[in-house]
């Protein structure tokens, strides 16, 4: 296939930004350059892997599971089935963190997933210690890969456990240490995961699914793990685009202040959350 012919098949699909996606597989998995790709527009690419990955983008399977990578933040990291896909909409939580953080802060990333929010934060506040809590082992690996590719791994304490219980591995005589508590848990209402689109289908329901109505997961970490955080510490969620005004209820209900933060498109993106003294 030449370049033109995957741009085409790519676009016949309705996949949006088929050039860009193209010369990515290309240099993927024929090592074609940006620049040689400028020379090589006509060039007949016979490669069995190339047209695998070509026919799987064209059913809608995530491009980033078909490269195996994606960059999120500054950061590069390794993705595949086993986690979510890392999105700029969690950029928000981790910037705020970064900026808000005390010095030496000890931190829980709860729901890690690929690691993202802890490592990011990681690699920009070098005086930081992340613990990671994730449910699957797998899921942990990947994220344990992404703290050594990323050059954290020295601060970055993985536990597998499940943050929808009072699990005994995390607490220590329910003693107050973290500084602050990020999250991006599963926060999408149970009844309209399958009318997502093509691609987020694809992705592990485990780190979609928030229950019900959706709060599941914040409502057992302010339940069950609020009290291993210091006084004088933070909570920052992410959450949903219309779920502001829930989290804020929720909040209160365990005594936290709310205030929420929203994102370009003017939507609800992260919650911060602080103890009412």
């Amino acid at each position: 296939m030449r370049y033109y012919d995957i741009c085409n098949l790519l676009k016949s699909v309705g996949i949006d930004n088929a050039e860009h996606e193209a010369s990515l597989l290309l240099e993927r998995f024929c090592g074609l350059s940006p620049a040689e790709l400028l020379i090589s527009k006509d060039k007949v690419f016979d490669c069995a892997e190339l047209y695998a990955a070509i026919q799987k983008r064209a059913s809608h399977y995530p491009l980033q599971y078909i490269l195996g990578e994606c960059y999120f933040y500054d950061e590069k990291y390794r993705v595949n089935e086993n986690c979510l896909i890392p999105r700029s909409d969690t950029e928000i939580l981790v910037e705020l963190a970064i900026e808000r953080l005390p010095k030496d802060s000890l931190f829980a990333d709860m729901c890690t997933g690929s690691g993202c929010i802890a490592v990011s934060v990681l690699a920009h506040r070098q005086d930081c210690t992340g613990v990671a809590l994730e449910l699957y082992e797998d899921t942990l690996k990947l994220a344990e890969e992404n703290a050594k590719l990323n050059k954290v791994s020295e601060r970055f304490l993985p536990i597998c456990c499940d943050v929808l219980k009072n699990d005994p591995i995390l607490i220590d005589n329910n003693t107050p240490q973290f500084d602050a508590i990020l999250s991006n848990p599963p926060y999408i209402r149970s009844s309209v995961i399958e009318s997502l689109e093509t691609e987020v289908q694809h992705e592990p329901r485990a780190a979609l699914d928030g229950g019900e109505d959706g709060l599941i997961f914040y409502r057992s970490i302010l339940s069950q793990h609020a009290s291993l955080l210091k006084e004088d510490g933070f909570i920052a969620f992410e959450i949903g685009y219309d779920q502001g005004e829930q989290i804020c209820t929720l909040a209160n209900e365990f005594s936290f202040s709310c205030e929420i933060i929203r994102d370009f498109g003017g939507n609800d993106r992260v919650a911060f959350l602080k103890k009412n003294i």
